[in-house]
């Protein structure tokens, strides 16, 4: 199939080959930098406070542990980013319910959001974003009793595979493998039990979510990713980014050069096999 085809030199490009994906591989990140593309690094030492927005109730990007501190891979990245550019003294985090981040930001009430606002038309005309420093990818569940999955295509033909009632997931499904019978759920963990149970035979969702669900005690150790991962960014965006003010082009190359250094010396591998052990890729 073309989709398939167009998936693979997807992969090719950022940096994934799509054997890297057999059950068992070590989880993998992206590289989503060339690593000879040149990327000045900014001198941020006059900066007297930046100021990052983020949320409470997102893990395992953004949350409250048991201490009650926050935590999650977005703190992690900007202790990371901040140090980076020289000036962890000098940053700060705070979480405010998502639909109040952006207008914050707009009357100054903060310097940069990271909290997974989409790069949206609407959102570009009073944001800048930074390049993407996750990409979101959709993958099969399947239980750990079923064989390797090569081709889901192919061996889910004719077979029923659960998906969220009119979700990407379920428009990727009917859109590109039309020979699978979508079980269509309105809710989740309706779809979650009849996994475990064996009442359809896989489900195809968000990556990162199902990523969280197999490691915890939810999945009670059922079930393992398929095969995967699908990347349709028409279908599930471009990607995590960092947003600033439209009048801050100056942190937008910063915060870049950070992200860039960060990514190619391995660094934000690191914190997000933290919070995602399972990969998400």
């Amino acid at each position: 199939m073309e989709y398939f085809r167009v998936l693979a030199l997807s992969l090719a490009i950022i940096g994934i080959a799509p054997a890297a994906f057999a059950q068992g591989s070590t989880p993998t990140q992206p590289r989503l930098w060339d690593e000879t593309e040149r990327v000045d690094r900014i001198d941020a030492s006059s900066v007297q406070r930046l100021r990052f927005l983020t949320v409470l109730d997102d893990p395992p990007f953004a949350f409250l542990d048991k201490f009650g501190k926050l935590t999650g891979l977005h703190i992690d990245l900007v202790r990371a980013v901040c140090d980076e550019l020289g000036i962890a003294e000098r940053c700060q985090i705070q979480a405010l319910p998502y639909d109040e981040l952006v207008s914050a930001l707009e009357v100054g009430d903060g310097d940069a959001v990271i909290a997974g606002v989409p790069a949206t038309a609407e959102n570009r005309r009073s944001l800048i974003f930074t390049r993407p420093y996750l990409l979101p990818a959709a993958r099969f569940v399947t239980r750990k009793t079923d064989g390797p999955i090569d081709d889901p295509a192919a061996s889910f033909a004719g077979r029923r595979v659960g998906v969220l009632a009119g979700s990407s997931h379920e428009r990727l499904l009917r859109r590109d493998m039309p020979d699978i019978e979508p079980a269509v759920y309105t809710r989740e963990i309706w779809m979650l039990n009849d996994l475990k149970t064996g009442k359809i035979d896989a489900i195809l969702g968000d990556a990162t979510r199902y990523s969280v669900w197999l490691a915890g005690t939810g999945a009670d150790g059922c079930c393992r990713f398929g095969s995967g991962p699908y990347l349709a960014p028409e279908l599930f965006g471009n990607g995590w980014k960092i947003a600033v003010s439209r009048r801050d082009q100056a942190l937008a190359d910063a915060l870049n050069a950070a992200l860039r250094a960060i990514s190619n010396d391995q660094r934000f591998e690191q914190i997000f096999l933290r919070y995602f052990p399972l990969g998400i890729y």
